[in-house]
């Protein structure tokens, strides 16, 4: 999980000894903290914090970061969660909201056991590893638009509806492999493979980023243009679509494009 991940690298980013966070619960004024590093108890674990309630509440409702020197003895902040935060030991501590399209998707907490206060350099790094999250969050939430709008034509549907399912399959093919969660980018490829309109031949093997190449060039993109779109350089792309091009025994990017689809390689 995303947020598991991004505790580890908050608390090796900023020293803090202890980490915790949780998502926004869809469609509620409140997130749950689901993920602990460093702690001592359990204390904090499934603590629904409301929008304005608390630290991390108020980082919910103001978009924005917001730390506290003494936890329990802040007027700041209101104290709901003294209590769980009190058992933790916990005294400074930092919350970082997670904001995607301009809404907050969770909250990254920091802390220490003492009262002291956490300078810029460690509210930076924090912000740091949100904005992290907040890009694997948007990937995702694109790749999960991109298997909604998915829908490919009959055998035989209009060419206007072929072309949307093909710019599809190679939106979903550039997007697979910046997919943390491996449950999620399994389901983008398998979405893929349900674009295609044929069984690939035995004959035929493309690698993954051959595949993901040419379903750019497939969707009209030049090598620039689909260097770009998968994060590789020009000369890489050059590379893999020539590679393409010899295993489909095809002389241009035509030819290989109309190999691969007659061969259920693509859509």
């Amino acid at each position: 999980m995303e947020m598991r991940g991004a505790l580890a690298r908050l608390r090796r980013a900023t020293g803090l000894p202890v980490a915790f966070g949780g998502l926004v619960e869809p469609g509620r004024r409140r997130m749950r903290i689901s993920e602990l590093n460093g702690v001592a108890t359990p204390a904090l674990r499934g603590l629904a914090v409301t929008s304005g309630n608390g630290l991390g509440g108020k980082a919910v409702a103001l978009a924005r970061p917001c730390a506290v020197t003494d936890y329990s003895l802040s007027r700041q902040i209101s104290h709901e969660y003294d209590t769980a935060v009190a058992a933790e030991g916990l005294r400074s501590v930092l919350a970082i909201p997670v904001v995607v399209r301009r809404r907050v998707r969770g909250v990254l907490y920091g802390a220490l056991r003492t009262a002291q206060p956490l300078g810029d350099r460690t509210l930076n790094a924090a912000v740091d590893v949100a904005r992290d999250v907040e890009q694997t969050l948007a990937v995702e939430d694109e790749a999960r638009d991109l298997l909604t709008a998915a829908r490919p034509e009959p055998r035989g549907g209009s060419a206007a509806g072929w072309e949307q399912v093909r710019e599809a399959h190679a939106a979903l093919r550039a997007l697979a492999p910046r997919i943390a969660d491996p449950r999620l980018r399994a389901e983008l490829l398998q979405a893929c493979g349900l674009l295609t309109r044929g069984t690939p031949l035995p004959a035929v093997a493309l690698a993954p980023r051959e595949l993901d190449v040419l379903a750019c060039v497939a969707a009209g993109a030049t090598n620039a243009m689909a260097a770009e779109r998968l994060g590789l350089r020009p000369e890489t792309v050059k590379g893999y679509l020539g590679s393409a091009m010899r295993k489909l025994g095809a002389h241009t990017r035509g030819e290989a494009v109309v190999a691969a689809r007659r061969t259920g390689l693509l859509p």
